[in-house]
C-alpha cells in the first residue's frame, strides 16, 4: 500500500524559510509525477508545484520565484523549499503522487503557518 508522509511544516515568521519533505513508502517514486498542493482555510486546494519523473518542474507563476520542488529518488522523497514566506502562504501542504494507469495518492498534509 502506498503511503505518503509529509513533514517539515510549522510556524515561521514572514520572510522566513521552510523545507517540506514527502517520504513515500510502498512504491518507488521514480516513475511517478510528484506534486505539492496547498489548501488555505476556506479555500480550495490548489497546485503549487510539479516535478516529473524526468526532473522537469512546473510551478504556479506566482510562486516560482520563491518555491523550489526537488526529488531524491534514492530516498523516495520529494521536497519543497519555500523562501521569503508570506502570511498568505499559510495553508496545509499536501504531497501528491501520480502516474497514469498506476494510481493517484495523497499524503495527510502538513501545516505551514506564516505569522509574526
Amino acid at each position: 500500500q502506498v503511503r505518503l508522509v509529509e513533514s517539515g511544516g510549522g510556524l515561521v515568521q514572514p520572510g522566513g524559510s521552510l523545507t517540506l519533505s514527502c517520504a513515500a513508502s510502498g512504491s518507488s517514486i521514480t516513475n511517478f509525477r510528484m506534486d505539492w498542493y496547498r489548501q488555505a482555510p476556506g479555500k480550495e486546494r490548489e497546485l503549487v508545484a510539479i516535478i516529473f519523473s524526468s526532473g522537469r518542474t512546473n510551478y504556479v507563476d506566482s510562486l516560482k520565484d520563491r518555491f523550489t520542488i526537488s526529488r531524491e529518488n534514492a530516498k523516495n522523497t520529494v521536497y519543497l523549499q519555500m523562501n521569503s514566506l508570506k502570511p498568505e502562504d499559510t495553508a496545509v501542504y499536501y504531497c501528491h503522487m501520480f502516474r497514469i494507469n498506476f494510481g493517484s495518492y495523497w499524503g495527510q498534509g502538513t501545516q505551514v503557518t506564516v505569522s509574526s
